[in-house]
């Protein structure tokens, strides 16, 4: 066996299915074009094996490679062992004479494979190799190839001085931004995306450092596979598609302690006194400084329209209370210092409560979620003002008054916000992309299907056909014309059908392009496609795929909002319930669990969830059963009542199953 390629998974179910066909076609297709001539033989099923070792996936992805690649050796472990250890479940077993450890969200063109192998058997010195990558934008990925870290690299790239001079020897031995991207270099690390290892180097070096469960493993591999007295070898005379973001969120606190620890954890591994104190030092100050500014951003993002929409809202209440008080009352003081204090406070706090409980800050451009928060709003406020002492109850008009400012000035906020943001007024309207299609004639027929049933708003405008030659009626050009029918038709989104356009064709125009085009590929017989336009954000996805209303934030929300509600109720009346319950121990368990969060008033019935990969919910006091005789249900009913309770989900739903099960809240 010439090669073993493993891939690790972790719920991306479509971006592994993408990547599992290219590895396909990368071991089955003909030498390249003059491959042959350099003696570079094609790697036919024979040469090579895959390897998937799933780390206890929810989405499905087990079944979908059992279906869709039998010839895959699947590990499906039961839980999530981390990258390093799965990997070496996979290399233990595998047999190939180069091992090739691969991100589940890449792409590889169609000669990769032959390329590298080709390369390290003509470099017996190189131990590792790794290749050009790019984002699915097309920008050049730097972490292709990268420098060791040490205190001075890691003090240029936690303060951010690798990145002001990319190009700098000094600056930036991290990313090694001095070196060609084009050329090929001997290298310190590689990325563990497209690790292609040489078993002999392995064997001398070991295998992946089971202490690194997510990051850093790949460093320490590399610096091991040196001191093992080999090279490692970066190799741009292939590309790849890296679709980052899918794992872990880059801005994220997990993604900032998980990526520092594991340099500790290389930095006491490799080092030794002064320097891996002081090494260690700067990474502490470096998880501390960088979670500083994780926290900062996110919560900023989080609290800065929140936070507008109060301003503005405690702002007006203001300036009408001196208006009414002048206009209607004609006396300026005519009002209580209170009101501004403790009522208009108050007002505030709900109406943005209100808001965030209708969606608002969900989708900031859904007017109507604004707008129905904001009146649900002021009803609460009106029905707590009969309740206030005289003292406090100031100015029903004032109420009136600012509700309706509430409304005016928060929706002119966001149509400010989206005017700066994207020069039009469309507030709330998704955007419709000018759409091209890259395929032959039943593929982009195929595409347009997709999405037209997963409900993608997109202003299609044409097919471009992968041949040369092709019929003006029906295609708006050939492949070697995409440049000028980009511009013609002012196209800012590409699908490619990798049936028809072979990988190398797609990556040549995401680089002739540029990123200003969002570029998504179709895989053929998928029903998903995928892309990604930024290396810092999860990837685009159109599939037809059931959507599940249970996973909406508002649903979630509001599901929530019902169980602890319900259960403070039940808890303040409990006398009232014992008596009725047919488990009363059982029901005052239930409802002081549902307070804590360790259950959910209705969820899923049994373990069938698990299998059919429902959006998670806490264990259920009830079911979507509730009420039917489960002996009499198979196993098929029973998930498709799952099924269709997460599909359709709303309030009721719950509260519906509630009332009629009432009586066995007590049970467990």
């Amino acid at each position: 066996m010439k090669l073993s390629i493993i891939i690790v998974n972790y719920n991306v179910r479509y971006f592994l299915e993408q990547a599992l066909l290219s590895v396909r076609k990368g071991i089955a297709s003909p030498a390249s074009e003059g491959g042959a001539a350099r003696g570079t033989p094609p790697l036919g099923a024979g040469e090579a094996d895959i390897w998937v070792v799933d780390n206890n996936s929810v989405d499905d992805s087990v079944r979908m490679v059992q279906e869709k690649f039998p010839e895959v050796h699947l590990i499906a472990n039961r839980d999530n062992v981390g990258f390093s250890t799965a990997n070496n479940q996979a290399i233990r077993k595998a047999a190939g004479e180069y091992v090739l450890l691969l991100n589940p969200d890449t792409v590889v063109e169609e000669d990769t494979f032959e390329k590298c192998v080709a390369f390290m058997d003509a470099h017996p010195d190189a131990g590792a190799l790794g290749v050009r990558m790019i984002d699915g934008s097309g920008k050049f990925l730097p972490e292709s190839k990268r420098g060791f870290p040490s205190p001075w690299v890691a003090f240029c790239r936690t303060f951010g001085l690798s990145t002001f001079f990319p190009k700098s020897r000094l600056f930036n031995q991290y990313h090694l931004g001095y070196l060609d991207e084009h050329e090929i270099h001997p290298v310190d690390v590689l990325s563990g995306a497209f690790m292609l290892l040489r078993r002999s180097a392995l064997d001398k070096a070991g295998l992946l450092d089971e202490a690194f469960f997510m990051y850093g493993e790949d460093i320490d591999l590399s610096y091991r596979i040196k001191l093992a007295g080999y090279q490692n070898y970066y190799f741009p005379e292939t590309t790849i598609i890296h679709y980052k973001g899918e794992s872990t969120k880059k801005g994220s606190l997990n993604y900032v302690r998980a990526f520092y620890q594991a340099m500790i954890i290389f930095a006491r591994k490799h080092f030794t006194g002064r320097k891996a104190d002081l090494f260690v030092a700067m990474l502490r100050g470096a998880i501390y400084l960088r979670a500083l500014l994780a926290l900062m951003t996110n919560g900023w993002k989080k609290i800065a329209l929140p936070l507008l929409d109060g301003i503005l809202i405690y702002a007006g209440l203001n300036f009408l209370k001196n208006f009414w008080a002048v206009y209607h009352f004609h006396d300026p003081g005519y009002y209580n210092h209170l009101i501004v204090y403790l009522n208009f406070s108050m007002y505030t706090a709900i109406w943005l409560i209100s808001v965030w409980l209708s969606g608002g800050y969900d989708a900031p451009g859904n007017l109507r979620r604004l707008v129905r928060g904001l009146l649900a709003g002021s009803v609460l406020i009106a029905a707590i003002y009969g309740f206030l002492d005289s003292e406090y109850r100031n100015s029903r008009a004032l109420i009136l008054l600012g509700a309706a400012w509430a409304v005016f000035s928060t929706s002119a906020l966001r149509l400010v916000l989206h005017f700066w943001r994207h020069g039009n007024l469309h507030v709330g309207r998704t955007r419709q992309s000018n759409l091209i299609i890259v395929g032959g004639q039943a593929e982009s027929d195929r595409v347009r299907q997709l999405l037209y049933q997963a409900g993608a708003t997109v202003n299609y405008i044409g097919k471009v056909s992968p041949q040369e030659m092709a019929d003006a009626r029906t295609f708006l050009g050939t492949l070697r014309q995409l440049g000028e029918v980009v511009q013609i038709y002012k196209a800012n989104e590409i699908i490619f059908c990798s049936k028809d356009v072979p990988i190398q064709d797609i990556m040549r125009w995401m680089a002739q392009l540029g990123p200003v085009i969002e570029y998504k590929i179709a895989p053929e017989e998928s029903l998903s496609i995928i892309g990604s336009h930024s290396k810092n954000e999860p990837g685009e996805l159109y599939t037809i795929d059931i959507r599940f209303a249970i996973a909406d934030p508002v649903n979630r929300r509001h599901k929530r909002l019902l169980d602890v509600l319900l259960a403070m109720g039940l808890l303040l009346t409990l006398p009232l319930h014992v008596l009725w319950m047919r488990r009363p121990a059982g029901f005052v368990g239930n409802v002081l669990k549902v307070l804590a969060g360790r259950k959910t008033w209705v969820g899923y019935h049994t373990a069938t969830a698990r299998e059919i990969a429902l959006p998670p919910l806490a264990p259920g006091v009830l079911s979507p059963l509730t009420g039917l005789q489960t002996d009499r249900l198979n196993a098929e009913t029973i998930e498709r009542l799952n099924l269709l309770y997460a599909k359709d989900y709303h309030v009721e739903k719950d509260l519906d199953l509630i009332w009629n099960g009432y009586r066995e809240l007590g049970y467990s």
